[in-house]
């Protein structure tokens, strides 16, 4: 018996991102056809128990310029639209959604809020986070800002050792009158 895997689907005015969350997962099958129909199965856990999909997509897509990305942890789909206008729902049909489809809300944008930032991972290269550093912020500020900032920090009174004074200061009277 097949199994279904978790599903998370954002859009954009032109394209569906979905998501299909697997770990670990072998001998991975994704189908789209142009009149909307995703289907998707591969094997995964330690078992090699079988995950299946099949979901009649809301209107009718372009499948030659829809893209995969087959990672480690999940599926990643870009699903191009065949026409771009915004879709009330992933599926056809008046049902409620499947128990494993869920709204991608790190991807979501509103209707009224697309525009020109647009999310497209299709190309991005994460091997370069890991060389930022600190340094590279420091060359957008201008020096004079850093100086202003520690003349002002070296004339303000030290704030933290009056209070540590002014607490033994109290505890002192306070054994005083014991």
């Amino acid at each position: 018996m097949s199994r279904y895997p978790e599903v998370k689907w954002a859009q954009r005015l032109d394209k569906v991102y979905i998501t299909v969350q697997l770990p670990d997962a072998k001998d991975v099958k994704v189908n789209l056809e142009p009149d909307g129909i995703f289907t998707f199965s591969a094997t995964a856990g330690t078992g090699n128990n079988t995950y299946e999909l099949k979901m009649d997509l809301y209107d009718k897509v372009d499948k030659d310029a829809s893209k995969i990305n087959i990672g480690v942890r999940s599926i990643f789909v870009v699903v191009v639209k065949a026409e771009k206008q915004w879709w009330k729902k992933l599926l056809r049909g008046d049902g409620k959604a499947p128990h494993y489809l869920k709204v991608d809300w790190d991807k979501w944008v509103d209707e009224d809020d697309d525009g020109p930032g647009d999310l497209d991972l299709g190309g991005m290269d994460f091997s370069n986070f890991n060389n930022m550093g600190g340094d590279a912020m420091d060359d957008d500020f201008e020096d004079s800002d850093d100086e202003e900032q520690s003349e002002k920090t070296e004339d303000s009174p030290k704030i933290g050792n009056d209070k540590a004074e002014a607490s033994s200061e109290v505890k002192t009277e306070a054994a005083a009158s014991t």
